[in-house]
C-alpha cells in the first residue's frame, strides 16, 4: 500500500467569501499543500507548493497583481526541498512530480526537483506552455517558474495505461495507472482549470482523493455550498467544476477521504 505525506509550504490570504459563499470579508489563510506518496515504484510528489522564487516573480512587472489579490506568506525553511530533507528525502530522490495544474502556488518548487519527470494533463500544458503577461497572470500561470527543460522531462498523464477503478470509487470509472500496479490512479476532476487533475492513492487505511483545487473547503463538496460567483471568471468552467463537486460529496459519503490543497490537515502530517 502507498502512504501519503502532506506538507504546508507556505500560505496566502484572502477573503473567505470568494471561496465559500456566506463565509463574510474576514481574511482567511490558505496554506499550499504538497504531498509526498511513498509507492513500491519510488517517491512521488503532488504539487510543490510556494517557493522564494515566486515571491521573487511577483516582485515586479504585471504579476504583482498576483501577489497584491493573494498576499503569499513564505519563508525557505518552509521549502518544500526544505521540508523533505528535514525527513531525509533528498531531491534526486523524487523520481515523479505530477502537477495537478498549473497555477503558480502548485508550481513554484519545481525547479528544486531536477531529476524527476513531470507529469500533467497534456491539455494543461497546451494551454499554459505559451501564455505571457496578462494572459498567463489572467490564468494565475508564471511561465518564469517552470524549468528551463520542461519539454525535455514533460510526460502526459495520457500516455499511461488506463485502468477500471474499483467500485466502491464510483462515480469515478477509469483512470491513469501511475505506478502501474494500482497504488496510485489519477483522474480528471474538471472546472477549477482546464486539465485539472486528482489522484486515488490506495493505503492502509483505504482510498484517498487527493483532490487538489477541486474544492476549497470541505463544505464545499459536503454541502454543495461552492465559492463565490466571482471566481468563476478566474475559473474554467462553473458547470464542470459543480459536477465535480457532487461526485466529491458522494465519494464522501461513501467514506473516502478527500484532501484538499489549501485546508488545514486534521490528522495526516
Amino acid at each position: 500500500m502507498a502512504e501519503i505525506r502532506s506538507f504546508s509550504v507556505g500560505h496566502c490570504t484572502h477573503p473567505a467569501c470568494m471561496v465559500q459563499k456566506g463565509a463574510g470579508l474576514a481574511s482567511r489563510c490558505f496554506p499550499s499543500r504538497a504531498f509526498l506518496i511513498s509507492t513500491r515504484a519510488g517517491l512521488c510528489l503532488w504539487d510543490t507548493g510556494y517557493a522564494s522564487r515566486f515571491q521573487q516573480a511577483v516582485s515586479s512587472g504585471v504579476f504583482r497583481l498576483y501577489g497584491w489579490v493573494t498576499p503569499v506568506f513564505f519563508n525557505e525553511s518552509q521549502s518544500l526541498v526544505q521540508q523533505l530533507q528535514n525527513h531525509g528525502v533528498r531531491p534526486n530522490d523524487i523520481r515523479s512530480v505530477v502537477m495537478s495544474h498549473f497555477h503558480a502556488d502548485h508550481i513554484a518548487g519545481l525547479q528544486d526537483f531536477p531529476a524527476a519527470r513531470i507529469l500533467c494533463c497534456s491539455e494543461g500544458w497546451k494551454r499554459h506552455r505559451d501564455l505571457r503577461g496578462l494572459a498567463a497572470l489572467r490564468r494565475a500561470f508564471i511561465p518564469s517558474l517552470m524549468p528551463g527543460d520542461t519539454e525535455s522531462r514533460l510526460h502526459f498523464v495520457q500516455a499511461l495505461p488506463q485502468r477500471p477503478l474499483p467500485p466502491e470509487l464510483a462515480p469515478f470509472r477509469d483512470a491513469w495507472d501511475l505506478t502501474g500496479d494500482g497504488e496510485v490512479f489519477i483522474v480528471p476532476l474538471p472546472g477549477h482549470a482546464l486539465g485539472h487533475l486528482g489522484a486515488f492513492v490506495n493505503t492502509d487505511t483505504g482510498w484517498v482523493l487527493l483532490a487538489s483545487d477541486a474544492a476549497w473547503t470541505p463544505e464545499a463538496y459536503r454541502e454543495l455550498n461552492g465559492p463565490s460567483e466571482l471566481s468563476f471568471l478566474l475559473q474554467d468552467s462553473r458547470k464542470e467544476y459543480y459536477r465535480t463537486l457532487e461526485a466529491l460529496q458522494t465519494l464522501h459519503r461513501r467514506g473516502v477521504r478527500i484532501e484538499l490543497s489549501h485546508v488545514v490537515p486534521d490528522v495526516m502530517p
